[in-house]
């Protein structure tokens, strides 16, 4: 039987190392390359992998709870011993993942691209996509492992070494402890902020918002799409609105990027007024004022108010986007990679955007693993400008993983990693802490046979 560490030729890979370098000893000095030596010398060669015999064997699930959301890690087995790690979408269920098993088993995990057109069919908008793009990410690391090289590189190199980060703000109803909790953001070294601005704030005061009495117009609307609820903010209610931001570039300056988001689900001509009362405090965007599938809505909007419109957490896959980027309904666009399509994906999302004179920014919530296949795209990404991070308050998130710089988010930025795929490795120890359900990376048989007529066409 051959071989398995055979080359094409019949010899073992290794004899064949080992019989160059003593050639080259036989010109210098016989006994300087003795068996011994060449040994010590190949013990320190990473000779496992080899990228063209490479092929996925298992793909199993260890899911974090609270990183800040429920966060299922996955990993992905080969037959020469090196794995690469994923992570399913905050608030996504693992078997988004789990499904894809059978059709991931045997395939080379270098033919990335190959892989996911494969698969892409399985995902969809908001979280739905988070098991094609958790795959999509460890297939990237497996790829980065095998050859040796970041994420980074293999995405055409990078354009920056560290990634600016913004920092959403807990939400406090008294607005000077609001602005309060911004400038502690400031201090801590961030150079750009976000505020939630929602009507959630002002709406238990008389004469704020008009909605159906009897209807709580924040949590009875969550399932309505913001031009059927019948919520309306009121003149009085901009004014409240204003307040908060008005005290909050108090406390933090004019300086530094605000951007706001979560307004509620209120209507075009609400968010139209309200963009426009935001315009002198200088928002840096105002996000997902409507469904981002509503492009003559964003297109109205975006006419009606001389701030900065943003889209796209909810977007899977380039189309969504592309529409929104040629018809100039939005100013910037906002991908989580994690439901976008994964690395490529959205680095490609990225490059169109630029193409339309689009700018990118990049909403994240999760673990580390996530954070850096985030961090990767943004490095390779030209028009990229800040990546989110929900995970400040969360004092063990940093300890989830190993080889990166820490803290990791240091001063604002985080660091492109030089290690070979996304790189950060998991701490096993600190991951089975913060578990939301018995099992670590336990084996998935059930999984292997998963069958469909997956076919797309005719």
């Amino acid at each position: 039987m051959k071989n398995s560490n055979q080359n094409g030729r019949g010899q073992a890979a290794g004899t064949s190392r080992r019989g160059l370098l003593k050639a080259g000893a036989g010109l210098m000095a016989a006994s300087f390359w003795a068996d011994e030596k060449i040994e010590a010398y190949q013990s320190h060669i990473q000779t496992a992998s080899k990228p063209s015999e490479l092929k996925i064997t298992d793909l199993r699930v260890a899911w974090v709870a609270h990183a800040p959301m429920n966060c299922p890690l996955i990993r992905i087995d080969t037959n020469q011993g090196i794995y690469g790690l994923g992570e399913v979408r905050d608030g996504a269920s693992k078997t988004y993942a789990l499904m894809l098993k059978s059709r991931l088993l045997g395939e080379n995990p270098c033919n990335v691209d190959k892989i996911f057109r494969k698969i892409k069919q399985f995902g969809g908008g908001a979280r739905q996509g988070g098991g094609v793009c958790g795959v999509e990410m460890a297939l990237w690391d497996l790829a980065g492992k095998a050859y040796n090289v970041p994420v980074y590189q293999m995405l055409g190199g990078k354009y920056r070494d560290k990634i600016r980060c913004y920092a959403d703000t807990d939400e406090s109803k008294d607005p000077h402890e609001y602005a309060q909790r911004l400038l502690m953001r400031k201090n801590l070294g961030f150079t750009w902020l976000k505020m939630d601005l929602g009507i959630n704030l002002i709406q238990d005061r008389p004469g704020m918002v008009t909605h159906p009495l009897g209807m709580n117009p924040t949590r009875d609307t969550n399932l309505v799409a913001h031009p059927f609820t019948g919520v309306e903010i009121t003149e009085k209610g901009i004014e409240a609105m204003c307040e908060y931001v008005a005290i909050a570039r108090e406390a933090i300056g004019w300086d530094i990027p605000l951007s706001h988001d979560h307004f509620g689900h209120i209507g075009v001509n609400s968010c139209i007024r309200l963009g426009r009362a935001l315009e002198k405090y200088d928002a840096a965007w105002l996000e997902d004022m409507v469904p981002w599938y509503y492009t003559d809505l964003l297109k109205e909007i975006k006419s009606a108010v001389s701030v900065p419109i943003l889209t796209g957490e909810d977007i899977y896959l380039r189309e969504g986007f592309e529409t929104l980027c040629r018809e100039h309904a939005v100013d910037l666009i906002h991908p989580d990679l994690a439901t976008s399509g994964g690395i490529l994906e959205t680095h490609e999302i990225g490059n169109m955007a630029e193409r339309n004179g689009v700018g990118m920014a990049m909403h994240f919530a999760g673990t580390p693993i996530s954070c850096y296949a985030n961090v990767h795209c943004a490095a390779a990404t030209n028009n990229f400008l800040a990546l989110e991070n929900h995970s400040v308050e969360v004092p063990w998130w940093n300890d989830l993983v190993t080889g990166v710089e820490k803290p990791i988010l240091n001063h604002g930025f985080i660091a492109v990693p030089e290690k070979p795929g996304l790189g950060p490795e998991l701490n096993d120890d600190v991951v089975k802490q913060h578990l939301l359900e018995p099992g670590y990376f336990e084996p998935t048989p059930e999984w292997n046979k998963e069958r469909s007529w997956d076919r797309l066409y005719s």
